[in-house]
């Protein structure tokens, strides 16, 4: 077991299964699709939907070899059986990568159409007589069923790409949509030459925008039996990894019970089911074990500015994130372009996940699956809000050692400049609403990226931030008053007043009151008063 390679970024099921890599187990899903014919399924990038893809091309092409040992070797030869016929045969098998190009015009869609037109007409002897994908496409498919007396195996990847790219762009996703609509109408049109499809994406468009044509579509992204197709569940991390693990937990100097604490909260999370198995995210995972260290790996990989902007855009209140995430099952297929709702592109895109479900409403219920996505998120939220950030020559570690150490002034004046660089030439100047809320996201966000690494409490309404954080010497309770509202004198008699800092006084932690006020014209903190344990 220890000795084979993990399949950090391995696409290919044969470069996998020859190359003494790693494998878990996941054919067992093919046997059960077997019964169906056209099938769409939605992942987060990283999840390993190109090689379960890539699993499917090799037992359609009756490549027997590579299933030894596995689930499939059996019940391939027990279905066939039943069904009275010759076990893994083959099968002509058409498979497009969207994956593998950038859509910046409709161009790029149409070579990238264009490539794999030629490819299959080369490899299956298919003569090209229209410069339509779509009909193209259609005469590939009748004529290798004719000439070589097999249906077809259609195999898409990403199939949404060209339409993710160009969410800023409404004219251009409206033509990728007309194209694409078209194209995959084919796999309904010539259902008799087509044995079977199988399309994969990160996003879930409205049927009615890109898959209007293509009614025979069986969506198995939220079904319970299909829950843990792609991804680690917490049996197969037994099953497979125990080995590295334990190294994993003397390289970190921990106990083996804390080191899968610590993956867990890392890692697991995702549910994509009302009901059913959480999993892994197999990428940050297998990273993780490889280079023995806990990282945000699935960030490292890239993330998205748009949805930065995208949520911007949408005036989405960020802290709402953290619990107050509701969703009905019709919107999870609703988003488009001409549409601001971040809620079903935070899910499919793999920053929410399902927490749970109303029966009696049909709702889900969302959040954060995991640390990684909390923290990475978070992190990259506070560069979009305020875009000097990083370049403050600060982190959020300088925010910490502060509080760490009790100092308060430290703490706010890294905050001031923090505020300082949050730019408002794009906000309305009579967007006061608008304005204050940029800042009240900004102060959220410090605090939300602490508390992995702190206590934190953060609540947040209108016109204030109001936070508690705990330290292993001192607890803060900190509250903020917009300057029309009240001074910091009077943000600091409120934290009195009320009692926030009551119920920590028999901790024998120094307790430390923080009171500040927002100037509105100036958009930045205008002052902050402190009084701590024996202060009058």
């Amino acid at each position: 077991m220890a000795e084979k390679n993990l399949p950090i970024g391995v696409q290919s099921f044969q470069n996998l299964r020859e190359n003494n890599y790693l494998y878990v187990d996941k054919t067992k899903y093919i046997a059960e699709l077997l019964n169906g014919k056209v099938y769409f399924l939605s992942r987060p990038r990283r999840f390993g939907k190109s090689l379960f893809l890539s699993t499917l091309a090799a037992y359609f092409q009756g490549q027997r070899e590579l299933f030894k040992g596995l689930y499939l070797e059996k019940a391939e030869e027990e279905l066939a059986k039943q069904e009275n016929r010759e076990a893994w045969q083959q099968y002509p098998v058409l498979y497009l990568d969207f994956a593998r190009k950038e859509y910046k015009t409709k161009e790029d869609l149409i070579e990238r159409l264009s490539l794999n037109l030629r490819s299959w007409e080369k490899s299956y002897g298919v003569s090209k007589i229209t410069d339509s994908p779509e009909e193209q496409f259609a005469y590939i498919i009748e004529q290798i069923h004719e000439i070589h007396g097999k249906e077809v195996v259609v195999l898409i990847d990403e199939y949404d790409k060209p339409l993710y790219e160009s969410l800023e762009d409404e004219e251009l996703n409206a033509i990728y949509r007309g194209m694409l609509r078209g194209f995959y109408s084919v796999i309904k049109s010539l259902d008799a030459h087509i044995r079977f499809a199988f399309l994969t994406g990160i996003t879930k468009f409205s049927k009615v925008s890109v898959f209007s044509g293509l009614n025979n579509l069986e969506d198995i992204s939220l079904r319970e039996d299909y829950a843990a197709i792609c991804g680690i569940t917490e049996k197969e991390l037994a099953e497979n990894f125990s080995p590295y693990i334990e190294t994993l937990a003397k390289t970190l100097g921990q106990p083996l019970e804390k080191t899968l604490l610590l993956l867990k909260t890392q890692y697991d999370g995702y549910l994509f089911a009302k009901h059913g198995e959480n999993v892994y995210n197999p990428f940050s995972l297998l990273n993780a074990l490889k280079a023995r260290s806990l990282g945000a790996y699935w960030f490292a990989t890239g993330t998205s500015s748009f949805l930065v902007n995208y949520l911007k855009k949408a005036r989405f209140y960020i802290p709402d994130l953290e619990g107050k995430v509701r969703l009905n099952a019709s919107r999870f297929d609703s988003y488009r372009a001409d549409m601001l709702d971040p809620l079903p592109i935070l899910f499919h895109t793999g920053y929410l996940t399902i927490k749970g479900y109303d029966a009696e409403t049909w709702v889900y219920h969302l959040g954060f699956p995991n640390n990684e996505v909390r923290y990475g998120f978070f992190e990259n939220l506070l560069a979009g809000y305020a875009p000097s950030y990083l370049g403050l020559g600060f982190s959020v570690n300088d925010f910490l050692d502060a509080v760490r150490c009790g100092d308060v002034d430290a703490f706010m004046v890294k905050l001031r400049a923090l505020l300082a660089s949050i730019p408002y030439d794009t906000v309305p100047r009579d967007d006061i609403e608008l304005r204050e809320r940029d800042y009240q996201i900004a102060v959220y966000l410090v605090f939300a990226l602490m508390g992995l690494f702190t206590q934190t409490e953060v609540q947040s309404t209108t016109g204030r931030s109001d936070c508690v954080v705990v330290t292993p010497k001192f607890i803060y309770v900190f509250e903020f008053k917009l300057w029309s509202a009240g001074s910091a004198e009077e943000a600091l008699q409120q934290i009195r007043d009320k009692g926030y800092a009551t119920k920590y006084e028999a901790t024998g932690k120094e307790l430390i009151l923080v009171g500040a006020s927002f100037d509105e014209e100036k958009r930045n903190i205008k002052e902050w008063v402190v009084q701590r344990s024996g202060d009058r």
